[in-house]
Order: C-alpha cells, then sequence, then structure tokens
C-alpha cells in the first residue's frame, strides 16, 4: 500500500520506536524512515524512548479505539504544520518548526503520521499474532491482511498449527 509521507514513513518510525531496544536502534529506526537526525544525546534518547512507550497502545488498540489515542498525543505533541526547507529539500510540509529539536521533532512526525494512517486505514497497524511476539508492524502490504510482524512469525504459527491439526487427524 501506498502511504503519503506523514502516513507511512511517519507511522514506520513509530513502529520502528516502540519496538527499539536501545538508543542505537531508536536513531537507526528513525534515519531507515527517513528523518535526518545525526545523533541523540542521552537525554534525547531517554525521551524518545519514553515517547515510545506513549505510542505502543496505538498499536495494540482496536481500530475503532484507536483515534482518541492518537488525539492525545496530537495534543501532547502540540503539532501544527509548518513549511521546512533543510538539507537543500524543496519545501515541504512538517508537523513541527523546523528548530523543535530531535524529541520535538519526533513526537510531532509520529504523532501527525499516525494520525494520517488512522484516518486512512486504521486497521493497518498492530502488534504480531504469535503468542510471546510483542513487535509493532505498520501494514504495508497490498491487501492489508497482515496479522503478524514477519514472515518467520507467520510461518512458526501456521507450522504449529499444521502440527496441531496433524495430530488430531
Amino acid at each position: 500500500m501506498h502511504f503519503n509521507p506523514y502516513g507511512g514513513p511517519a507511522a514506520l518510525v513509530a513502529a520502528d520506536l516502540v519496538n527499539a531496544g536501545s538508543a542505537s536502534e531508536l536513531l537507526d529506526g528513525m534515519v531507515r524512515n527517513g528523518m535526518s537526525i545525526p545523533a541523540l544525546t542521552d537525554d534525547e534518547a531517554t525521551r524518545i524512548a519514553a515517547w515510545a512507550h506513549r505510542l505502543r497502545p496505538v498499536f495494540a488498540a482496536a481500530p475503532e479505539a484507536r483515534a482518541a489515542l492518537v488525539n492525545d498525543l496530537l495534543a501532547e505533541a502540540a503539532c501544527r504544520p509548518y513549511i521546512a526547507t533543510h538539507d537543500g529539500k524543496p519545501a515541504h510540509l512538517h508537523y513541527s518548526a523546523e528548530d523543535a529539536g530531535p524529541v520535538g521533532r519526533v513526537r510531532a512526525f509520529t504523532a501527525g503520521g499516525l494520525a494520517h494512517l488512522v484516518c486512512e486505514a486504521p486497521d493497518r497497524l498492530g502488534i504480531c499474532g504469535r503468542e510471546g511476539c510483542e513487535t509493532a508492524y505498520v501494514d504495508t502490504s497490498r491487501n492489508g491482511r497482515r496479522r503478524f510482524c514477519s514472515t518467520r512469525c507467520a510461518t512458526r504459527v501456521h507450522v504449529a498449527d499444521h502440527r496441531a491439526r496433524q495430530l488430531t487427524a
């Protein structure tokens, strides 16, 4: 599925933040999805990790409950549109001022991205359906029927289901 710039990369950043286990993984997820943040201080990483903890319930909630959760994030991030012209790129929309710093930018970017995605396709967010896996994902598949964070988790569940059926047959 093709998302707009906020609903796609920003929602992917949100999922990567939720899944990150370290400051370097936080930064890797942001950079991998197009954010231009060269480094994070320890304080910034701690504050972004706390924000990621606030993002997780959006992925875990039922689609009809996501709007209220994202509205709370938008209010806290104090998002409003700005036209940005950084890094030699043409003018483009941001939900934070260019001088907002990494924490403000991440909060606004992820809250705005989740808002776009919840409005366009609220069923395309989730937590992996494999028991014991808590990985958040954004479903970018063509048919929008994803239930697992990866092919590996899906295969494990399908193989276990197949073996259970073989035992009862």
